[in-house]
Formats: C-alpha cells, structure tokens, sequence
C-alpha cells in the first residue's frame, strides 16, 4: 500500500486519515534507528504531515519536541503537498518498555516544550508553543492544538516496529469538529473515539486511510474530498550546503581549506556531501568577492 492521506468531512466534523508505512521506514533507515527513535520519529512525521494538510500550497511547518529525555530533539518538516523530512537527535537510544509493555516514547522524550512553525510566506514564520504533556507525541498535539491554537481536536498516532528494526504498520488520523457541529454529534464522536482501535493496528490490518477513517466514524454520513500521495523527501542538496559554507566566517573557511576536504551531513536526512580541496577553495574565493562586494556597495 502506498503513503497516502485522505480528507473527508462527516455532519459538522473534519478528519485526515494517512497511512505512512513506507516513509516511516525511509526515516527509520536514514537515521539507523532504534524502536523508541523509531516510533518518536515515525509519529512526529505523520502528526506533521495531518498539521500541513491544513495549509495551502507553498506553505509548510515544522513540528519539534524540545524535550530533556534521552532521545533529545524530535523534528518533522511537512507540506500539504504531502512531503516530509525529520530527524531524531539521538537516534540510538535504547530504553525498557513503559508500564503498558509497550515502547516508551514518552519517556525518550521527556519533559519540555512543543512548538509548531507555520512558513506561510509572510517575511516572519509564526511559532506557537505548549509543554510537552505526556511526550507520546499524539497526545501532545492534541493538547497543543487545543492550547495555542484554540481548535479541540483529537489526534492518533501510531507506529508498530518489528524485530528488525523496521516500521510494519505506521499511520495516524486527525479529527475536528466544525464550528456547526452540535452536542449530539459531538456525543457520538466521542463514543467512537473511545472504542477505536490503535492506528497501528488498523493499518496492520489492511486499511487504507478511508478505512481508518469509516472506523473512527461509523453511523456517520461520510463525504471523501481529496486524496494526496505521501513521501519522505528532503529540501536538501549540494548547492544548498555551499551557500551555508560561503556564509561561514573567513577563519572557518581557511581552515577547511588547509584540511584539504570537508563532509557536511544533512541533520534532516542524515544525507551526506563531499568537498574536495579545489571545491573548498572556490567556495572560498567566492566567498570573499562577494563580502568585497557588499563593503563597497
């Protein structure tokens, strides 16, 4: 089955529903990580990509978890053109199950602060923040959407890692009630929600995401809009890194150039690009003309 995202609306409710199997792994693999990483990095891209579904076109954002346990940063970048990219800072980190005998993300993640940066054109990107709740990713998304943004909504997350270090299932599912959704709708909808079944679980089973979302609202008239493919991809490349090298100071660049070579790795997908000595020098050279430039403009 391929990553993908439905969209759909049910009497006065908004939901997405995606299915992130392949991207998950795409992560996991160009991090090398372990299950709690894995499972951390596999629900913050997802709940990144639901958030981004929300935007128009050539806008994106950035979800990150600031928190002081042992995996360290979490971060996704997604668009609603349905792309993602993120990182764990420690990807290799191995903790004991959780008291429910499952992976404990929350414990990996600790305690710290959330915050969600919508790039939507303007000259300033516009950043909102909540604690960290419980680090198990869906429930703090949920809790900051209610907080910083002041829209009640349900979030799930989920991400089934196998023995082999790889992603088996991965999918979550957003759900909001629309201004004109009345207290019996909102009735139901809580009843369904407290009966459904992990998102890992449902996509272990074969669901697609109309499935995932005909499960979260049975006895509702649902009506399907849009269907948007989903992948890992990254915004980096090789002319990028060298516009961050010519922004380095004249020392650092001459110190590149003595060590003959450089290797820049990509923190968002673990990508890595090599400059030789003739590149470093040019970039070097480059790097002055244009500060000489400037000083006399």
């Amino acid at each position: 089955m391929k990553d993908h995202l439905v969209k759909a609306t049910a009497e006065g409710v908004r939901v997405y529903a995606a299915v992130t199997t392949g991207l998950v792994n795409e992560g996991i693999r160009r991090h090398a990580c372990y299950p709690v990483a894995a499972a951390a990095l596999g629900r913050t891209m997802t709940g990144a990509l639901l958030m981004a579904a929300n935007l128009k076109n050539k806008e994106c954002l950035t979800v990150k978890f600031n928190g002081d346990g042992p995996l360290g940063t979490v971060a996704a970048d997604a668009s609603p053109e349905g792309f993602v990219r993120g990182y764990v800072m420690h990807p290799q980190v191995e903790l004991p199950l959780n008291a429910q005998g499952k992976l404990a993300v929350g414990d990996g993640i600790g305690h710290g602060l959330l915050s969600v940066t919508r790039f939507t054109g303007l000259k300033e990107p516009v950043t909102g923040s909540s604690e960290i709740v419980t680090g198990e990713i869906a429930e703090d998304i949920t809790e900051y959407l209610y907080v910083s943004e002041q829209t009640p909504s349900s979030v799930g997350l989920g991400v089934l890692v196998g023995k082999e270090l790889k992603a088996l299932a991965a999918g979550g599912f957003f759900i909001q009630p629309l201004p004109d959704a009345d207290d019996a709708v909102l009735d139901r909808l809580e009843k369904n929600l407290a009966q459904v079944r992990p998102v890992s679980a449902m996509v272990a089973d074969g669901l697609d995401a109309r499935g995932i979302i005909a499960e979260l609202l049975r006895g509702f008239s649902i009506r399907y809009l849009t269907e948007t493919e989903l992948a890992f991809r990254c915004q980096c490349s090789k002319a990028r890194i060298e516009e961050v090298l010519m922004s380095l100071g004249e020392k650092d660049l001459d110190a590149l150039v003595q060590d003959g070579k450089a290797e820049v790795g990509c923190q968002f997908c673990g990508e890595k690009y090599q400059f030789d000595a003739a590149e470093l020098i040019a970039l070097r050279d480059a790097a002055r003309t244009m500060r000489r430039v400037r000083a006399e403009s």
